[in-house]
């Protein structure tokens, strides 16, 4: 397929395989529309911030395939899929996305539980008597 820009996007325990054709706007996540798959409207919002900002809105059929984390955290990774495919589709829009920080995997994750604790940090209550 000519003219389908392929990226891989990463947040948190979620990876997105994106794929960006030139379209009409049409967003697909794991063969369902945006709408069925993200009912959270901030969850989407956040997902379509690259193409708002580049002006690429109706312009790209986004296909997903994403798969781990939540609900944010997904919608991160596409973000991050979309951004990178953006930049092979248009190499000029690098500098926007960059300025705007999406460009760059976030790289916050869940900090792992240690043994004595009762979570990450939290420990087991302390008793003097």
């Amino acid at each position: 397929m000519e003219n389908t820009y392929y990226a891989t996007g990463r947040r948190k325990s979620a990876i997105a395989r994106t794929y960006l054709t030139p379209g009409s706007g049409n967003v697909i996540i794991n063969n369902r529309p945006i709408d069925d798959y993200f009912q959270v409207e901030t969850a989407k919002m956040d997902l379509f911030q690259p193409l708002v900002l580049t002006n690429t809105m109706n312009t790209y059929d986004i296909k997903v395939r994403v798969v781990g984390g939540g609900i944010s955290g997904q919608a991160g990774a596409i973000r991050h899929g979309i951004t990178r495919a953006l930049m092979l589709a248009n190499p000029e829009f690098r500098g926007p996305l960059k300025k705007a920080g999406f460009v760059r995997r976030d790289p916050r994750v869940k900090e792992r539980k240690k043994y004595g604790q009762r979570g990450a940090r939290a420990r087991f209550q302390f008793s003097k008597r």
